[in-house]
């Protein structure tokens, strides 16, 4: 198990925009930064070449996804891999109540060894989303967040599921997000998705906003 420790002078000095995101607990960030340059590296969670640029394309990418979460509500992170986005979001937002999903075990160990060293609480959860206990386990969320996971069909049924009716699913996704939508509107219908829409984050921190697929779900229609 790794220890974090909160004052590295080795550490590389987050930008501007990591002070302005996390506030009074950039020590966190800093920590989780080193976890994922180190540990991460060696574990094989996170390559080599992406350590120069772990804080813009990857923590504080996934940090700004809070502005589209309210204060308080729970959220359920699928397939979290190396932990993003819930934690970079649980850090910036400790007022959420955040899960971790992952089912390889040598990912879940490393986030549950950096969630114990830096007294996060984050709950770490192994397994796949649409296992039946995991949908216990979690299930009932107000938000289920996602990164680089799946085409977003498969990521609606996935994490609509999770969620309780009225709740959503927020999808990191890349430039085609507008096309995903409309290739897979008449599956996200069928899944319980109503109003589906794409979403910029952090556009007042960083160069590159996030875009994220936001969907809501429904309640079933009876018939």
């Amino acid at each position: 198990m790794f220890h974090v420790e909160r004052n590295d002078s080795e550490t590389i000095e987050p930008p501007p925009a990591a002070h302005r995101i996390f506030g009074d607990r950039i020590e966190l960030a800093i920590a989780y930064w080193k976890a994922l340059s180190t540990d991460g590296v060696e574990r094989g969670l996170i390559g080599p070449r992406e350590v120069p640029r772990l804080w813009e394309r990857h923590i504080l990418n996934c940090a700004v996804i809070g502005e589209l979460i309210a204060e308080g509500e729970s959220v359920v992170d699928i397939g979290s891999g190396a932990g993003l986005p819930g934690i970079p979001l649980a850090i910036a937002r400790p007022d959420l109540r955040v899960a971790l999903v992952e089912p390889l075990l040598r990912r879940t160990r490393f986030l549950g060894e950096f969630v114990e060293a830096a007294g996060l609480d984050i709950t770490v959860v192994r397994g796949r989303a649409e296992q039946a206990g995991v949908v216990h386990e979690v299930g009932g969320a107000d938000v289920a967040t996602s990164r680089a996971v799946a085409p977003l069909e498969k990521l609606s049924k996935w994490s609509l599921p999770l969620v309780h009716e009225n709740g959503r699913m927020l999808a990191m996704k890349g430039s085609s997000a507008a096309e995903e939508i409309t290739r897979d509107r008449a599956a996200l219908t069928r899944l319980g998705a109503g109003a589906v829409d794409v979403v910029e984050c952090g556009s007042t921190f960083l160069e590159t906003p996030t875009i994220v697929v936001r969907a809501v779900r429904i309640a079933k229609r009876h018939k």
